[in-house]
């Protein structure tokens, strides 16, 4: 048993002995079927804090020798299917998380990988092992000498070969092409040379990028690949489902609704899936915050997004404003040192997890209000200055919504209506319905915010509706004009009765009228509070 090979199951103990453990031990059943077959290579690349080390962690506790894990797994999904002993802890072990190999030994990556390895191997087998041998060698060597005779039939013991962040070195290396050349060198050799044919059975990479096709270089196109656009069958396994997600709910007395505004969002396959670092976070704190922007940097969103691509800032902006836009994923090179239009922009940061994706529509997205919030942080520490400080006043308005301060409302509606109309180039009806939605943009974080809502005696424009887990907000129902009054818009709330619809949510509603006159580009706002209304009223 050694730290790289055959290691223990001492680390995914800790992580199924966790609070919060939701069983994804499914996977294995998925690995099962691709044990030893021409499909035995598998690459899944996701966006940070979704799974891939944890998911990673079980994979070795389950195929290593170097420990017995039957009592770990004996009440998980996996211990139900007939392979399960077939399969447990029968395979050697090879486990690698190259980013901590890349941060300590930069261009020494690839030698120093091999010796910590041979050290482990030769401590096992010290009769076999000769260093001066090519790497691949010595793990068919190993393979070789594990051969026993079981029932008359020979039996030999291959390789699970797992390398976590196997892409960091493609990613920080971009400039050294001499480093990334020996590590794909290297990768090949264990992946695809000859001796890997006999002594591999399964291999299992994982990255932030789809694997980047690197001219001349091969070592890694045997891979089947499993991404943020497209997951196949490994879209549960990776994330929590919406389904997990309402059983942690209940069990911890959260409120769905509000955690499903906050961390809900991504789209793969059909799959509405949740960031399970901030599920978590937020069900132990009993607290709905922005975690994703602790564990991310803030640079990446800003980085992309400021590129001067014609049509890339309106898309954000529409994005923000709540809606969707095409984009073209085909053509990113999965390097994000070579971003050459705003789809290979928007692309990327499909893949890192800061936009959904919907495949069937070929549209990007803001997936929920958690990242709705680090787009807001990124661009604090942008060029976007202007769209920045408009947001930053969102707060201010809401509040001043709640309190009745019409004439402040107007005032900082303007503001904002002058922003957003700079940014998107028009000034219409549009353009005043996404500034008022874009006005409001910490409302999410307290209520649910529909737009176009159905009354059944016409749409109200933009109603807020708090969540029970926000039951001391009021709801609100705002109705805009262009060139005529904010009485006018308060009449027709009235006359359609759009308020009943919202009769059971809060202590009281309030009417919003807000006008908007393109000759004086002034507002005008009228708020009033009311009671619950009725269907009848």
């Amino acid at each position: 048993m050694g730290i790289y090979f055959n290691p223990s199951n001492e680390s995914f103990a800790k992580t199924s002995n966790s609070e919060i453990y939701i069983d994804k031990s499914g996977l294995l059943n998925l690995l099962n079927k691709k044990l030893l077959s021409e499909k035995n290579c598998i690459s899944i690349s996701h966006a940070r804090r979704f799974g891939k080390s944890q998911a990673a962690r079980m994979i070795e506790a389950y195929y290593s020798r170097g420990c017995d894990s039957r009592e770990l797994f004996s009440s998980l999904e996996i211990s139900k299917s007939p392979y399960f002993e077939t399969h447990l802890n029968k395979y050697n072990v090879i486990h690698i998380d190259m980013a901590s190999f890349a941060d300590y030994y930069k261009e020494k990556l690839v030698s120093k990988v091999i010796e910590i390895l041979y050290n482990e191997l030769k401590a096992e087998y010290p009769d076999i092992i000769d260093i001066d041998n090519p790497f691949a060698t010595i793990l068919k060597q190993v393979y070789d000498k594990t051969e026993k005779i079981i029932d008359g039939k020979s039996e030999k013991c291959p390789f699970v070969i797992i390398i976590d962040e196997w892409d960091c070195v493609v990613r920080n290396f971009s400039d050294a092409p001499e480093i990334v050349h020996e590590y794909l060198q290297f990768l090949h050799s264990i992946f695809k040379s000859e001796e890997s044919q006999s002594f591999l059975a399964l291999g299992y990479i994982t990255g932030i990028l789809p694997i980047k096709k690197i001219e001349d270089e091969s070592a890694l196109n045997n891979f089947r690949e499993y991404t943020m656009i497209n997951s196949r069958e490994f879209t549960p396994y990776f994330g929590f489902t919406q389904k997990e997600t309402e059983k942690l709910c209940e069990k911890y007395n959260m409120e769905f609704e509000s955690v499903k505004a906050w961390y809900n969002g991504y789209l793969i396959n059909g799959e509405k899936m949740y960031n399970p670092n901030s599920v978590n976070q937020s069900i132990l704190d009993h607290s709905l915050e922005s975690y994703w922007k602790n564990t991310s940097a803030f640079k990446t969103i800003n980085t992309f997004i400021t590129l001067n691509f014609d049509g890339l800032k309106e898309s954000v902006m529409t994005m923000l404003d709540g809606g969707r836009v095409d984009v073209n994923t085909e053509k990113f090179q999965n390097d994000l040192s070579v971003i050459n239009s705003a789809d290979d922009a928007l692309t990327a940061l499909i893949h890192l997890g800061y936009l959904g994706y919907d495949a069937d529509m070929g549209e990007a997205f803001i997936p929920n209000y958690e990242v709705a919030t680090a787009f807001h942080s990124a661009l604090e520490t942008g060029s976007w200055s202007e769209i920045a400080d408009a947001l930053s006043r969102c707060n201010k308005i809401l509040k001043a919504t709640i309190r009745g301060e019409s004439e402040k409302v107007a005032e900082l509606l303007e503001l904002s209506h002058e922003t957003y109309t700079s940014v998107i180039k028009y000034n219409d009806e549009n353009s005043l319905s996404c500034a008022i939605t874009m006005a409001y943009f910490t409302a999410p974080a307290y209520y649910t915010v529909v737009r176009e809502l159905p009354t059944g005696k016409g749409f109200a424009d933009i109603a807020l509706i708090p969540r029970a887990d926000s039951e001391n907000k009021p709801a609100m129902i705002i109705e805009l004009k262009w060139n005529q009054s904010a009485d006018t818009a308060i009449k027709q709330i009235k006359e359609k009765r759009y308020a009943g619809i919202l009769s059971n949510y809060g202590k009281e509603i309030l009417l919003v009228g807000v006008n908007y006159d393109r000759e004086t580009k002034k507002h005008e706002c009228v708020i009033e509070k009311t009671k619950l209304i009725s269907e009848k009223c």
